[in-house]
């Protein structure tokens, strides 16, 4: 081994190799040295924030579309709606329009569904359409136009909103014109179901504490997530409607209606919890389509932002925001080169191994840890240091999808298309593996590249790289975890909780047997962000 490490050929490759590799990283801390920039606009505008409004009374309860699109959904449909027709407002001024595109025996409960609700005086309405031109984006837009509510609120098939979430969430809409939409933050009913789903738990609360939080508070755009928002009519009328060219329509619409000169605020006080994917197929997917979509909504948008009046800073940020997937590409050639680099330095000295390791640890890593530490810390500071122990592992998840969002990234830039692939949703029920996505040639690359790691890891232990260590056996596991958690079937069935939701609470629910309907809560603010004093 020791004649191999100095043969002349390594001698010649090992300059390329290692120019290479701090090119990458260099290019890599950019993206997280962005990171650092959101964490300071956090909190920097803290003061900014907007507390949890107090409820608003019924006089001033406008009327409000609720919209529920679904696609094939046979084990959520009946819970999501359960959950909606709890909501605490005015019956004669909601409206409700469950969007079912489906192509299974979905449709058969949600008809059994509204049938139900109707007859206890709810107004709902089930939509269907012959086929799913413009997929989700199709649907939202052909249920608009069969209504003219002021406000439109949107929940994805895996919500169950609070029933007081509409009393919260309007009021800035009420008293402020130029508001055009509200988004609350996801909650996550099945944290605890597995190491995945602790681990999307913290990504996702990443993104709606640090991100949202920074983007909001510093008067930059962000955008409506798809769910769990309201959004004034008129805000998505003047953006010109849904439009389903991209895979993140959502994202698209919300630039779109921001460019037109409406504002949006973000309730970070107002948890709305959800379901995460608890199969590393259905994660993968997501995930794949989000990474896709944000690159065809720059691609879409990024030259209309840059032409328009808007300042400086809010191009950047807005750049950044869409553009960000495009670091995965840069990590295919880092994840590549990192054991390679390793055995050309094997007879390096601990310092010289530190002079190359640590300015890539604190410019690309350290920072990254911060922000999701952080975010748990805002989320519940009751519990946020023994959920940020999972903070390393979280950093390997994310490494881990590189094979799966490059290629999404290389899609979106050649100007493949592709159909909006939705995320299973289970309910708690082992039947629906069912709705398991197709297998593929992904696990087994994922697979090899845990391997490949976890020989790195081995080889790095032998040559004394203890440095590298940690950070290889971390992607190993991260790697294998998606590769052969997609190659297993799924065993373990969901635990659902409801955060917050008093032992024993159900909502009041039109009878559904056959299918169990989860504990709701209230709304509850995050520690440290409600006020005394309304707004």
């Amino acid at each position: 081994m020791t004649d191999l490490l100095s043969s002349p050929s390594l001698a010649l490759l090992e300059p390329i190799v290692l120019v290479a590799y701090i090119v990458t990283v260099a290019a890599l801390s950019a993206f997280g040295f962005h990171r650092l920039v959101l964490m300071v606009l956090y909190f920097r505008h803290r003061d900014r924030a907007m507390a949890l409004p107090e409820p608003l009374a019924d006089e001033l309860c406008p009327h409000v579309l609720v919209q529920l699109p679904v696609f094939n959904e046979r084990f959520v449909v009946q819970r999501l709606l359960d959950s909606v027709c709890a909501m605490d407002w005015p019956r004669d001024r909601l409206h409700l329009q469950l969007l079912d595109d489906s192509t299974d025996d979905t449709l058969e409960v949600s008809q059994a569904a509204c049938a139900a609700w109707r007859a206890r005086g709810i107004d709902v309405e089930l939509v269907t359409r012959a086929d799913r031109t413009g997929f989700k984006a199709g649907a939202l837009q052909a249920g608009l136009k069969r209504s003219s509510a002021p406000f439109v609120a949107i929940f994805d098939a895996d919500f169950l909103p609070p029933t007081d979430f509409l009393r919260r969430i309007m009021p800035p809409l009420v008293e402020d014109e130029g508001l055009g939409m509200v988004q609350g933050r996801w909650g996550h009913i099945n944290r605890g179901h597995s190491l995945l789903t602790r681990a999307q738990a913290i990504l996702l609360d990443g993104h709606f504490v640090m991100e949202h939080g920074a983007r909001f508070r510093a008067g930059r755009f962000f955008n409506f997530n798809g769910t769990a928002g309201v959004w004034r009519r008129q805000a998505i009328d003047d953006a010109g409607g849904w439009e389903g060219d991209t895979l993140t329509e959502d994202l698209d619409l919300s630039y779109r209606s921001q460019l037109a000169g409406w504002r949006f605020a973000y309730l970070q006080a107002l948890e709305v919890p959800a379901e995460l994917p608890e199969d590393p197929r259905g994660f993968k997917n997501q995930q794949h389509r989000w990474a896709k979509g944000s690159i065809q909504t720059a691609r879409k948008l990024l030259p209309r932002i840059w032409r328009s009046d808007q300042p400086l800073e809010n191009k950047i940020e807005a750049t950044f925001h869409m553009a960000n997937n495009l670091a995965y590409p840069f990590m295919v050639v880092l994840l590549l080169l990192l054991p390679v680099a390793l055995v050309l330095r094997a007879g390096d000295g601990l310092w010289i191994g530190l002079a190359v390791d640590l300015p890539v640890f604190l410019l690309a890593t350290a920072n990254l840890m911060a922000f999701y530490a952080l975010s748990e810390r805002e989320v519940d500071r009751s519990s946020w240091l023994k959920r940020s122990v999972l903070v390393p592992f979280v950093l390997g998840l994310g490494a881990s999808l590189t094979a799966n969002n490059a290629r999404a990234v290389w899609e979106a830039l050649r100007g493949h298309r592709s159909p909006f692939v939705r995320t299973p949703k289970g309910g708690g029920q082992t039947a629906a593996r069912r709705y398991r996505p197709r297998l593929g040639l992904q696990p087994f690359v994922e697979t090899a590249w845990g391997l490949y790691y976890g020989a790195a890891a081995v080889f790095a232990a032998w040559a004394g790289l203890w440095v590298s260590l940690p950070f290889l056996v971390l992607f190993s596991a991260a790697f294998l975890l998606l590769g052969v958690g997609s190659l297993l079937p799924q065993i373990k069935p969901a635990r659902l909780e409801a955060p917050g939701a008093p032992a024993g609470h159900t909502p009041a629910t039109a009878p559904s047997p056959a299918v169990p309907t989860a504990p709701r809560p209230t709304a509850r603010s995050t520690p440290g962000t409600r006020a005394a004093a309304g707004r």
